[in-house]
């Protein structure tokens, strides 16, 4: 076996548990890890809502000229007074309640499982998945290697 793949036959140092971690720690920093995954996915569906409302009243734009168009000053002046430019929410538009989502919820969280993985693992991020890789691979198999060819430690 050369040297180059026995080097991507281990994991790199960063996906190998420390020193003293238990498999309770690794578990439940995976579960802490999943959490703020799928807040992940929330604060994308709220980028999502927000871009798609954004645009939704911008193309009121159109809607207006063409009622306009046709005839019907009425209906797009109560377009344009009832619902153009209106808040979401109470006094808030979608990019407000993203910004306050970040700073009230998502940054916090992040900033805390952050700190909990320094704390209780040297700050090693996804240990929880790379065991798994680690017993579910095949080893020496090409398409089965712990990290990338010409990878780091």
């Amino acid at each position: 076996m050369t040297e180059h793949t026995d080097r991507t036959d281990r994991p790199a140092d960063r996906h190998r548990r420390p020193s003293g971690v238990t498999d309770a720690t690794v578990k439940a920093l995976g579960a802490l890890s999943k959490a703020l995954e799928t807040t992940e996915r929330a604060r994308g569906a709220l980028y999502e809502f927000h871009q798609l409302t954004g645009g939704a009243d911008l193309q009121l734009d159109d809607a207006v000229q063409q009622l306009r168009e046709a005839g019907h000053d009425e209906h797009a002046d109560r377009v344009e007074r009832e619902i153009l430019g209106r808040n979401v929410v109470p006094g808030r538009w979608t990019f407000q309640l993203v910004e306050e989502y970040n700073e009230t919820y998502y940054r916090p969280f992040q900033r805390t499982e952050a700190e909990i993985r320094e704390a209780l693992a040297e700050g090693r991020d996804h240990l929880f998945e790379a065991e798994m890789k680690e017993d579910r691979r095949t080893r020496h198999h090409p398409d089965h290697t712990a990290r990338p060819a010409g990878a780091g430690e």
